[in-house]
């Protein structure tokens, strides 16, 4: 009006787009440029050289090599004991296919092995207590299901015996020569049950994952507690070797993990 030319201009940017609906670029965060950094380009030649020139273990010092025992024990003590257990492999001869197996909780159980073999009702007695202690873990899986409405322990159970029946099967290990049976034993009587892996030690464990889920410590430690009873007890009887005791411990682990894992999922898509 008034003889100037008045310039118009965009409204600014909202909602993080301009008035041509462009998105604006954002810039890199510190850490992505450390990032892009250290990557080497595609047009830089060879990407193989490049990433070998950016290797990690270049950029250690002799501070970190030497501190490393200090602050990372436990892998230390890991890698020790490959090369030791590399060194045993190759120089203990194998096992003849004629011999039985050499099971060190069975050398280690040896006195009690002859306890309860001259002491049949002993052998009963304690047969029919660890029978009771599998009831005892068996009626707690199921209580959290039907009555505490929570399932992971009983999928759990589910996962781990299904497994435990196919890898069974699927690897028949031959009972012990000095196996003491019992009729008081669960399973009952001298039927064929698998020995690879120990459902009994399984299915403690899984209780007692449950019972520290809930804070229940008293009754989770009674169970560990007897449970490495129980497992002393099935190597003195020759009714599991040390493996099979060992692996039920992973597997009840792994299985409360994956039906862990699976509950969330269902939780997830239900809501």
């Amino acid at each position: 009006m008034n003889g100037t030319t008045t310039r118009l201009r965009s409204p600014p940017p909202t909602n993080g787009h301009f008035s041509n609906g462009a998105i604006p670029h954002r810039p890199d965060s510190p850490d992505m440029i450390k990032k892009r950094s250290s990557v080497p380009s595609a047009n830089g030649g060879n990407i193989c050289c490049g990433g070998v020139r950016n290797a990690h273990f270049l950029k250690w010092t002799a501070a970190d090599v030497l501190g490393l025992p200090l602050h990372h024990p436990v892998p230390c003590v890991f890698a020790a004991s490959l090369l030791f257990f590399m060194a045993v492999e190759y120089t203990l001869s194998m096992i003849p296919s004629s011999a039985q197996p050499f099971d060190l909780g069975f050398v280690a159980t040896t006195n009690l092995h002859r306890l309860l073999a001259a002491r049949p009702a002993l052998n009963t007695l304690l047969a029919g207590l660890n029978t009771v202690y599998v009831g005892m873990q068996t009626t707690y899986i199921i209580w959290t299901w039907v009555i505490e409405g929570r399932p992971r322990a009983t999928i759990s159970a589910l996962f781990m015996f299904t497994c435990r029946g196919i890898l069974g099967y699927a690897t028949q290990l031959p009972l012990p020569q000095e196996f003491l049976g019992s009729g008081a034993d669960f399973p009952v009587g001298n039927v064929s049950f698998f020995l690879f892996y120990s459902g009994h030690v399984a299915a403690s464990v899984i209780a007692s994952l449950d019972m520290k889920r809930m804070q229940r410590w008293g009754l989770a430690y009674t169970f560990d507690f007897l449970n490495v009873l129980q497992a002393i007890r099935l190597l003195t009887t020759r009714g599991h070797y040390t493996i099979d005791l060992a692996v039920g411990v992973g597997a009840g682990m792994l299985f409360d993990s994956l039906a862990g894992k699976y509950v969330d999922t269902k939780k997830t898509l239900c809501t």
